[in-house]
């Protein structure tokens, strides 16, 4: 759990120190900006929180009544905080922008507000770099964006993606107040909180497109396909893969149902020990397939199904 949770930790970590930060700022300098950002970073701190209890809960072994595990609750706990950083981030935050644009109120203490933003910014990168590394580590050389975009693990995805809009709306904040502090007109910095809640929206819709097509139950990395496909070409009793479907029913556990043609002259003891090798060697080069269920046929049975 400690590898698996380890990027979690450290942004919760960097948000919940950020936040109070930010929060203490925001009362001195009466920045809708820095308060924009502060309720952002305590949003993404109940977040994360949200991911390790979804991490925990999807930990747990299959039972009698989800006799294929719990995986899936992660990706129910990602989809709730994309929707927790739309409302409870984005939309407030917008909203409170544009009231501060019909009140503006100078910026005081502004000093004070943009170290406190850049010590914020500094510990949003850490974190943000830590994700990447990560995410680089997991992609095993596959390009960076398009690893984000196919990668099931969602608690992963959506930690990036709340640091990125974080070191994003930091620095769209820092520049808002330093023109509200030049100018003195405090229509910019309500300008950046308005900037700071279309980030996090457009983050939180990203983040729910995502997560949303691996609760419905989407298919798992083509590779195990082709790892199926290969194994049976190798086997000298599979004469042919006729069909193969796959589904991720977790971060690292796939769901596996093959079809394969075999000879009809077969025995059924020849029969078993080809369907046993065959889902061996598709376990062993693909080992996040927990479940995997063979069926064997014929030509005719072949002819039928493919």
């Amino acid at each position: 759990m400690a590898d698996s949770t380890a990027h979690i930790y450290q942004s919760l970590a960097a948000n919940l120190a950020i936040a109070v930060a930010k929060a203490v700022a925001a009362v001195w300098t009466g920045s809708g900006a820095m308060l924009a950002e502060a309720i952002h970073s305590f949003s993404d701190c109940a977040n994360q929180i949200l991911l390790l209890i979804g991490v925990k809960q999807g930990q747990r072994p299959p039972d009698a009544k989800h006799p294929f595990g719990y995986g899936r609750v992660v990706y129910f706990w990602s989809f709730m905080v994309a929707l927790l950083l739309f409302t409870g981030g984005g939309v407030f935050s917008i909203y409170e922008g544009f009231h501060k644009m019909e009140h503006p109120e100078p910026i005081e203490n502004a000093a004070l507000g943009l170290g406190i933003l850049g010590f914020s910014l500094a510990l949003e990168g850490w974190s943000c770099w830590g994700n990447i590394k990560e995410l680089r580590v997991r992609a095993k050389g596959a390009p960076f964006f398009r690893f984000l975009s196919d990668t099931k693990d969602s608690d992963l995805v959506v930690v990036f993606g709340e640091n990125a809009a974080a070191t994003l709306g930091l620095t769209l904040a820092i520049v808002a107040m330093i023109l509200a502090w030049q100018t003195g007109d405090g229509r910019y910095d309500a300008a950046g909180g308005i900037a700071i809640g279309i980030v996090l929206l457009g983050v939180a819709i990203f983040l729910a497109r995502e997560v949303q097509s691996l609760l419905v139950g989407e298919a798992a990395d083509p590779e195990i396909t082709e790892a199926a496909k290969q194994i049976a070409i190798d086997h000298p009793r599979v004469k042919r893969l006729v069909k193969v479907m796959t589904m991720q029913q977790g971060p690292g556990e796939v769901i596996v149902a093959c079809k394969i043609e075999l000879e009809p002259t077969m025995d059924v003891p020849a029969v078993y020990q080809a369907v046993a090798e065959f889902e061996r060697a598709l376990v062993t080069r693909c080992p996040e397939v927990r479940w995997c269920f063979t069926e064997a046929g014929d030509r005719t049975d072949a002819e039928r199904d493919g």
